[in-house]
């Protein structure tokens, strides 16, 4: 499951908001290393897409680790950019997409909350099972045993 879209909006302004200060930019950069399919709205998932591969750091792609130029005159750039020329971000993008880029999302955004962005990000709904199924593995139901004794045992 991934962010609605008021998570992914305070994602977003969080990103683009507080690059500068040096408690958040690992953790900045931590979020622009997650995949993208965490974010659940599509515009949303642009304009992390484009500060994603906008703040990348020119590095060599076989040697080095992904990494990110966070903070300072080059990410404000990006983000102005961004805000200037939408077009440049995604063809669906529009003014008000990235009219909240560069706010603070308030004090809501804390630890508390960055933790549980991230448990949003990768959390997975769990399968619904049919009533008449048990939460036994097969194996157990047949009574076999489907390990590599079994077909040891076969030859």
């Amino acid at each position: 499951m991934a962010l609605d879209a008021e998570q992914g909006k305070r994602l977003l302004q969080l990103l683009t908001s507080r690059y500068d200060d040096r408690h958040w930019r690992k953790k900045i950069e931590k979020t622009l290393s997650l995949p993208a399919a965490g974010v659940g709205d599509e515009a949303q998932r642009a304009v992390f897409l484009y500060l994603k591969h906008s703040l990348k750091a020119y590095k060599s792609r076989r040697a080095d680790p992904d990494s990110w130029i966070v903070g300072g005159f080059a990410t404000k750039e990006v983000i102005e950019r961004a805000k200037f020329n939408p077009a440049a971000v995604g063809a669906a993008v529009t003014k008000e997409h990235v009219a909240s880029l560069g706010v603070d999302p308030g004090s809501g955004v804390d630890e508390t909350w960055w933790d549980e962005m991230l448990v949003a990000w990768f959390e997975e709904p769990e399968p619904a099972q049919p009533e008449g199924e048990s939460a036994e593995p097969v194996g157990e139901k047949t009574g076999g045993s489907a390990g590599p004794d079994t077909k040891k045992a076969e030859a």
